[in-house]
């Protein structure tokens, strides 16, 4: 079996990977498979940085085989394109997204929410068709199906718009799907984090009249004069939450930790909708039912994207010039990052400079 693995992925790859549960990064050897005729192989020049790769590797989630490259952000240019390719050619942009498989004969993928189907294997900690592991975009190529990967528009730049690929993703399909869309409705945002920050900016390029609900007064300045943000509601004074009340048609809620929905539900009009796009993974959240009955209010939720919505996302973003604000970062500073990450200290995300300063050994 490792004989035949080893045929099958002929081509080196290098990257930095996590060996155990301490999470340190380091650098790692691996291979990738031969480009096969259906498959696009691409450069990776950035690689945003997502707190799921924090947890993968600690193995938070205690699914994390080591080692493992993390990485679902992916961005680069085509180097080489299989003989059954369509839609790519060698130079374009590109990126790769949260997972690379799924069965294509489930109902989720016949409506093109590959997202949700119970196969799906995921970019990186998961184990691909042949039976070997899947490891992401903190290296310095990638080789995916041609469905797989996502063509980014000329304008689009690669170190902002890597982290649509997954943050840009998780609050867009929401917004699309629950009908939050409609220019003129107001939409609440919770928390103004990496998701948060970019809620804001689809929002706004929906037309949408946008309010960030935050616990951090601090942030009221950031929120409105650099975000477009066109109100701030501090969620710990009972005043601004009171005078913000039953005004809001939709929220997205981007907060990882456990935090009382009554106050959020008591924002929304009647048949307004609250979105979770975000949850805490140590206890669930209380949901107080009688306060959607008194409105006919809608608590969801939603996981990141199909590869279809993923696409018209990216061109949506291109085209109303969204990015993620973004620090780059060397690859040498992952570790940091994560530290900082971890501790928030970040605006908004990290991307790695893969092309620049990713070097084999």
């Amino acid at each position: 079996m490792a004989k035949s693995a080893e045929q099958g992925h002929p081509n080196q790859a290098f990257g930095w990977a996590a060996t155990d549960t301490s999470g340190v990064l380091s650098p790692f050897k691996f291979s990738r498979r031969a480009t096969g005729e259906k498959d696009v192989r691409f450069k990776v020049l950035f690689c945003g940085i997502c707190h799921s790769d924090l947890h993968m590797i600690k193995n938070e989630w205690g699914k994390s085989r080591y080692p493992i490259v993390p990485g679902h952000e992916v961005v680069g240019i085509v180097t080489e394109v299989g003989s059954k390719v369509e839609k790519l050619k060698v130079g374009d942009k590109v990126g790769v997204g949260c997972f690379v498989g799924a069965c294509h004969s489930c109902d989720d993928c016949a409506n093109d929410l590959e997202n949700y189907c119970p196969k799906k294997i995921y970019t990186y900690g998961d184990t691909y068709y042949d039976g070997t592991a899947t490891q992401g975009g903190y290296s310095d190529v990638m080789v995916a199906e041609e469905r797989y990967v996502i063509h980014f528009p000329d304008n689009l730049p690669l170190d902002g718009g890597a982290p649509l690929l997954c943050a840009g993703i998780t609050v867009y399909s929401p917004l699309k799907y629950f009908e939050l869309t409609k220019p003129g409705m107001h939409i609440g945002v919770v928390g103004l984090g990496g998701l948060g920050h970019v809620a804001v900016k689809f929002a706004k390029a929906f037309g949408a009249k946008v309010t960030v609900i935050s616990t951090s007064p601090g942030k009221k300045e950031e929120a409105l004069e650099r975000l477009g943000a066109d109100s701030f509601v501090v969620s710990r004074d009972p005043d601004q939450m009171r005078a913000a009340m039953g005004t809001m048609d939709g929220i997205i809620d981007t907060v990882f930790a456990a935090h009382p929905l009554l106050p959020l539900i008591g924002l929304l009009k009647s048949h307004g909708k609250l979105i979770l796009v975000a949850a805490p993974i140590d206890r669930p959240i209380e949901l107080p039912v009688y306060a959607l009955m008194s409105g006919r209010k809608l608590v969801a939720s939603s996981l990141s994207g199909g590869l279809k919505e993923t696409q018209e996302m990216i061109d949506f973003a291109g085209k109303h010039n969204v990015t993620a604000d973004v620090e780059v970062v060397p690859i040498d500073y992952v570790n940091t990052a994560m530290e900082r990450l971890e501790k928030a200290d970040v605006r908004y995300r990290f991307v790695i400079d893969i092309g620049n300063t990713l070097k084999a050994a």
